[in-house]
């Protein structure tokens, strides 16, 4: 049992997630529709199609370990957005089109985020410490534990935010 005084390898997971959602939110506060649609040296990856992307990641990989629904069908975000990609698209791979294709104000996308980061917290809430040892995925050597696949989509995440954060700052207006 732990207390107060006590952090567990779910509580940290637990903050990485919160600083993902702080970044997104920090990103996307004031931003122009020109800021994100901004491609850093014409081709580079726009701030929407970054945070739609992370989050896509985000609730498609956190669905899985759950087996849940994703947040994107369940609560009909994909209708919302209106994307001319499959439902199922995460962004992984996309050509420079396809990444083009993502287009969305940043209400929308904070929604959509703010949607998968509480489907993530509520999980999160429901794990143990024993939980994150099971494996998720036995196609890899080693395979991959729970809190292995969490923590990666954690790194993703960060990093996809970090971009999102420079595409910003290049584009003319820095997040606060």
């Amino acid at each position: 049992m732990t207390t107060k005084s006590e952090v567990s390898a779910v509580d940290v997971l637990s903050d990485g997630f919160g600083r993902v959602r702080e970044s997104v939110e920090r990103v996307l506060d004031g931003v122009t529709p020109e800021q994100l649609a901004h491609r850093v040296g014409g081709t580079g990856n726009p701030i929407a199609w970054l945070v739609w992307h992370l989050t896509r990641v985000q609730d498609d990989h956190v669905a899985e370990v759950a087996g849940a629904e994703q947040v994107w069908t369940a609560d009909r975000w994909s209708e919302r957005f209106d994307l001319p990609l499959p439902v199922d698209d995460t962004g992984y791979g996309h050509d420079s089109d396809q990444v083009a294709a993502v287009v969305a104000p940043a209400e929308l996308l904070l929604g959509y985020h703010r949607a998968v980061h509480e489907r993530t917290e509520a999980y999160l809430r429901t794990l143990g410490a024993g939980d994150l040892t099971r494996v998720v995925d036995d196609s890899w050597d080693p395979p991959v534990t729970l809190a292995v696949r969490l923590l990666s989509v954690v790194e993703d995440d960060l990093q996809h935010v970090g971009q999102a954060a420079f595409a910003r700052g290049v584009s003319g207006s820095r997040a606060q």
